[in-house]
């Protein structure tokens, strides 16, 4: 399975497409589901660092700060020059805003990985990403939509999607951490949960989109203005996080994870906090940050053959 986990991950889209079209009752069956496999799907992530080596890393300057300037900087102005012609839906630009501006944490591991780049370091930086990100999503969502954002996005989910899916797995993952270092037991579990990163990824990908496509399927036109920016966004940052490694004279293997954390999003880790939103806003911004995933899954089978050619090893 890792040495497949991109043809895993595909399969597991199009059979969560499948079921979700063949059986669309399913969905509301799984929604209850996406919160907790993302939790454990994030344990066993956070598993894969430790303690020590989350501190070496904010040590590393440079690719930290190529990390947080291709993503809290070049992003936010790339979004920023395309927000004038999103769709003129606000549920719909709300979708588009939460998932674009929030980087990933997840299966951009894998990908970076499996593209020759330096999946360590940014695995090691995922728990800086993940608080930056929550610091900054509300800011960024008010610079564009405005005071009206209050009527619409509270702070509650917020805060519930912090403790449960970053806080609890981030001190669970480090408690196993201290464990497996006393307990051969504990070493057991540690190796056993690292083991089944690549199913638990799947699992995550198949819930969340055969919960979701059943209300895709009935909104597909209001989604389709989103896609081309979608497409369009993936292409540029791809090139962007391209110009900051140069910039900052990295590697070739820190440099393709810049490109990678650049370009991917967090529309799975987010998906809970669309999900929370009120009225209309519910219905349509989680079809809309779906879609996404769709589209960039798709864009990093391209991007793991791409991204070496484009930051070749010196």
């Amino acid at each position: 399975m890792e040495r497949h986990q991109v043809a895993v991950y595909v399969a597991a889209v199009a059979a969560g497409v499948l079921c979700g079209s063949a059986v669309p009752s399913v969905g509301p069956g799984l929604s209850w589901a996406v919160t907790p496999v993302l939790g454990a799907l994030l344990y066993v992530t956070f598993l894969q660092v430790p303690v020590a080596d989350l501190v070496r890393s904010l040590r590393a300057g440079r690719f930290l700060a190529a990390v947080l300037v291709v993503n809290f900087v070049v992003v936010p102005l790339v979004v920023a020059a395309a927000f004038p012609f999103f769709p003129a839906d606000r549920a719909l630009r709300l979708g588009m805003l939460l998932v674009l501006l929030a980087p990933c944490v997840d299966y951009v591991i894998v990908f970076s990985r499996l593209a020759g780049g330096s999946a360590d370091r940014l695995l090691a930086a995922t728990p800086l990403l993940l608080v930056a990100q929550m610091a900054l999503l509300p800011l960024l969502l008010w610079a564009f939509l405005g005071p009206g954002l209050a009527e619409v996005v509270e702070a509650g989910p917020f805060v519930e999607a912090f403790v449960t899916l970053i806080a609890v797995p981030l001190v669970l993952a480090w408690a196993t951490q201290a464990w497996a270092r006393r307990r051969p037991v504990g070493r057991r579990v540690a190796d056993g949960a690292g083991a089944v990163m690549v199913p638990l990824m799947a699992a995550t990908l198949f819930v969340v989109t055969a919960s979701q496509v059943p209300i895709l399927e009935g909104r597909l036109g209001e989604v389709a203005g989103a896609l081309p920016f979608f497409v369009g966004f993936l292409v540029v940052m791809v090139f962007a996080g391209r110009l900051v490694a140069r910039f900052f004279r990295l590697g070739a293997a820190e440099g393709r994870a810049v490109v990678f954390t650049g370009a991917t999003r967090n529309g799975l880790v987010l998906l809970p906090l669309a999900l929370a939103l009120p009225g209309e806003h519910a219905a349509v911004a989680p079809v809309v940050m779906v879609s996404q995933t769709l589209v960039e899954v798709v864009g990093m089978v391209v991007c793991v053959r791409l991204v070496p050619r484009l930051v070749p090893s010196r």
